[in-house]
């Protein structure tokens, strides 16, 4: 009988679509700006998954809000192992306190639901107590770098219920404070014991090469009175200045009929500003294939039906990544988006690839 330890962290993610760029430190000022919890729909997409393909699993919890009445939810009847000090205000040390438990509590395999910060809390609890329990995270962060993460929250719970070999992969954690400012500051912090899948995401490769003439393309082919939503990234970013303007490197700006109309919006600056033709111009991260759903949440679901969507990404990155891949928080959008789409990769040019 497998015993899985189920450990949500409840403001994962919280700051993606308020424009935060993450929620370390800004806990606060995402719930001023409106910021609604991501993390607990996401884990329970995890664990509705889990118990479709389950036969003789255990589930072992932490106390709410991070996992009790979640896991309960789905039907099952887990073994809840301690506490948060203050649910009110759940910490990276309550995560850790639960993955001491687990371990203590002769788990097989921990899934845990977060980002890149909550992944660090568990691979370096983990590597403190020298055990090589088995982790596999469900995305709901802002950041999602690391190669420990499900691609989505329903492949997560499949695969924590079915795999039956493991692996090696890195965790990475960006500098918050530097993306918020435009620069990617990587640091690899753990590595961890994995589930070996294909359904699991590969870490994101930095770099790509040159897209001044695919920028140039796009930039020649705007159309009056239509709304363009410029995603993050550096492709996209060469889109940026080819318009005439600098941009936010890792947040989305909207530009209309050669003026600014925000820069570094959140979902509702987005929603205030869309006319009747919208276009989202988005590139997808290098490494995984994902279109929607890492550092881009601002692109809510709500902004995506509303626009026409250009995918933008040089032959190169193309050649890495193989397919797309959609995770927006809402299944029916995310099924609607998959199929074969045309990406552009040059001036003219378009490539026909599988989103999945």
């Amino acid at each position: 009988m497998r015993r899985i330890g189920v450990v949500v962290n409840p403001i994962a993610g919280m700051g993606g679509r308020v424009g935060l760029k993450g929620t370390d430190g800004k806990v606060a000022e995402a719930r001023e700006r409106g910021a609604e919890p991501r993390a607990p729909d996401r884990a329970a997409t995890a664990l509705e998954s889990l118990a479709e393909v389950a036969d003789g699993v255990t589930l072992v919890t932490y106390g709410d809000p991070m996992g009790a009445s979640l896991v309960r939810g789905t039907g099952f009847d887990p073994e809840v192992v301690g506490d948060p000090r203050d649910p009110e205000e759940t910490t990276g040390a309550d995560t850790r306190a639960a993955v001491r438990a687990f371990v203590e509590a002769g788990v097989d395999v921990i899934l845990f639901v977060g980002g890149d910060g909550t992944a660090v809390d568990v691979a370096e609890t983990l590597e403190e107590l020298d055990d090589e329990t088995p982790i596999l995270g469900v995305p709901a962060g802002v950041k999602v770098y690391s190669s420990v993460f499900g691609v989505s929250p329903r492949a997560a719970g499949r695969i924590v219920a079915s795999f039956s070999e493991t692996e090696r992969a890195e965790v990475n954690d960006i500098d918050e404070d530097a993306f918020r400012g435009g620069d990617v500051v990587t640091e690899l912090r753990a590595v961890a014991t994995v589930p070996v899948a294909e359904q699991r995401q590969s870490a994101k490769q930095l770099g790509g090469g040159t897209v001044e003439t695919l920028a140039e393309g796009v930039a020649d082919s705007v159309e009056p009175g239509v709304t363009y939503v410029l995603g993050p990234g550096s492709t996209v970013g060469a889109i940026k200045e080819a318009l005439g303007f600098q941009g936010t490197t890792l947040g989305v700006d909207v530009w209309r009929d050669g003026e600014v109309l925000v820069e570094d919006a959140a979902e509702s600056d987005i929603l205030a500003v869309l006319g009747d033709r919208n276009v989202v111009v988005v590139s997808p991260i290098g490494g995984q294939g994902f279109v929607f759903g890492r550092g881009n949440q601002q692109l809510s679901p709500e902004v995506i039906r509303r626009c026409d969507l250009e995918v933008v990404a040089s032959r190169r990155k193309l050649d890495t990544i193989g397919t797309l891949r959609v995770d927006t928080g809402d299944p029916t959008l995310d099924d609607d988006l998959r199929g074969w789409l045309k990406v552009r990769v040059g001036r003219h040019e378009r490539r026909l690839v599988e989103v999945r």
